[in-house]
């Protein structure tokens, strides 16, 4: 029987997930990989580096069997859920089924797991999604904020936070829900599961590439590099008695698309980087998700509870996440 002990991600393959990964052997954890696509080689390579040990897990979050004798054979001591369908409109329309089962279904599954194989704590990764893109105060907060989800994953990750809660209340499970900001950085690649990638990256894409960039305003948010999302969720996992349930992973400050193409324009290799906002919207090649920007998200309370601080503001996050690309095994992935 295998070591008891560590910590079980679900959807670990995903780039939120390798990140968290990073994070979590670099300070010493054994992290169970669970998830249905093999872990990337170049992944492999460095996950095998750090202090801690990686445990690739290949299986599916809607086998119920397959997760519960992987709980049943490694035993870990905490579990993190972060696996998802982040789906467009075409998914929605085709496949609002596999949306729910992956979203919320297995989110309950895995917590009677959970509770039947003995895991002392769970945390959810939602989504900033919950809050919808309707009209919003300058700040979006997890106790006063009202949820106004408009598509099937907001309306899926908002149902999969209210089953969570009650199953934890019925199990008498140590449950906390973290709601993740728009994430981009190192790892993000097409996956099958995520059918739009972040804005940052499509525009970095372009500029490499040697192509335009044409934005369809200067799309300002609270960017949140993927480092730093690593890091507030394991803060979050380690806090030992949440003093509430929901908390916002965010970055907790706001920079634009376009002040991420003005910085790469001013790097070696990008000097005719050709990007500006477009005149016209129909001129547009990044797809910003929605028609208006959503207001950031309050992290006052993750910050007060944790002592959560972000690292990585736009300079940083870029010259991280190009020395990360500018290593061999790396520059390729940009464009998988």
């Amino acid at each position: 029987m295998a070591e008891a002990g560590g910590v079980f991600v679900t959807g670990a393959s995903g780039f939120v997930g390798l990140a968290l990964a990073e994070h979590l052997l670099a300070r010493g954890e054994t992290v169970l990989g669970w998830d249905r696509m093999p872990t990337p080689p170049e992944a492999l390579a460095s996950l095998h580096g750090p202090a801690g040990r990686f445990v690739p897990l290949e299986g599916d979050v809607c086998d119920a069997a397959a997760l519960g004798a992987a709980l049943a054979a490694h035993r870990p001591r905490s579990m993190v859920l972060l696996a998802a369908v982040t789906a467009g409109a075409q998914r929605e329309r085709a496949q609002p089924e596999q949306i729910f089962e992956v979203n919320l279904v297995a989110v309950t599954t895995a917590l009677r797991l959970a509770a039947a194989h003995g895991v002392e704590r769970v945390l959810l990764v939602s989504s900033g999604s919950v809050y919808g893109d309707g009209p919003q105060p300058s700040r979006l907060h997890e106790q006063r904020t009202p949820l106004r989800p408009e598509g099937l994953y907001g309306i899926s990750k908002q149902a999969a936070e209210a089953a969570a809660l009650r199953l934890a209340a019925l199990h008498g499970i140590d449950l906390r829900i973290g709601r993740l900001g728009t994430c981009f950085g190192p790892w993000e690649r097409a996956t099958g599961v995520r059918d739009t990638p972040s804005a940052p990256l499509q525009a970095l894409r372009r500029l490499r590439a040697g192509e335009p960039v044409r934005l369809p305003r200067p799309l300002r948010r609270d960017w949140l590099y993927v480092r730093d999302a690593a890091a507030a969720m394991a803060a979050l996992l380690d806090l030992p008695h949440p003093p509430q349930p929901v908390y916002n992973l965010a970055a907790g400050f706001e920079w634009s698309v376009a002040d991420w193409c003005a910085w790469l324009g001013a790097q070696p290799g990008f000097d005719a980087a050709d990007w500006r906002v477009a005149a016209d919207a129909r001129e547009a090649n990044i797809d910003a998700y929605a028609d208006h920007d959503r207001p950031s998200m309050d992290i006052g309370a993750l910050r007060r509870d944790t002592g959560f601080a972000p690292r990585f503001d736009l300079p940083r996050a870029a010259a991280d996440f190009m020395a990360w690309l500018d290593r061999p095994a790396h520059g390729g992935l940009i464009h998988a």
